[in-house]
């Protein structure tokens, strides 16, 4: 596995070993021994998610505000556009964002640690996006970031209003955020 650092460092985007033949690939999307080799820390995974979404679906920007989650995602069929927003305000990247094209062609994963909220565009007419988490979902520590805050200001690959869920529509200016010491 090729591990490199995105613009904030502590987001990591990795790139497994694809093993590619005239039947088609093979790659491990997780493997514990490799992860703690390349990064150098171990990661506990409770749950895996899978959704599906269509073309112009922005999906974020979520996080947990207690149960923080670490995320290892990637993308099986499709393409996405993923943001990771920093809300650690000791961080000296608060506030600021890293963008990532993840797709089932490119095979691409991200590593988010805890203490930021993240979120996804489709790009293609459908995405599986997959995702490991280090915590449980706790939908009463879930909030989220308004996807078009002017303050962290994300310059999302899109030309048309994004279809939004009706919690996604009610989410909060980073200034109203509950966000990480």
């Amino acid at each position: 596995m090729k591990v490199l650092r995105a613009a904030i460092p502590d987001v990591l985007i990795c790139e497994p070993q694809l093993f590619v033949d005239e039947r088609g690939f093979y790659m491990e999307s997780w493997n514990a021994r490799e992860f703690r080799s390349a990064v150098g820390f171990d990661i506990g995974f409770v749950q895996d998610n899978h959704s599906r979404s269509r073309r112009h679906v922005l999906r974020g920007l979520h996080y947990q505000i207690q149960q923080p989650q670490g995320k290892l995602l990637r993308v099986a069929s499709g393409h996405v556009y993923h943001v990771a927003v920093d809300l650690r305000k000791s961080s000296p990247t608060f506030a600021q964002w890293v963008g990532t094209e993840l797709s089932g062609d490119n095979h691409r994963q991200v590593w988010i640690p805890p203490g930021f909220a993240h979120g996804f565009v489709v790009l293609s007419e459908t995405a599986d996006f997959l995702y490991k988490v280090t915590a449980h979902y706790a939908p009463e520590h879930e909030r989220c970031v308004i996807w078009n805050d002017p303050t962290v200001a994300i310059d999302w690959p899109i030309t048309e209003e994004p279809i939004l869920s009706a919690k996604d529509k009610r989410g909060l200016p980073l200034c109203n955020a509950q966000i990480f010491p």
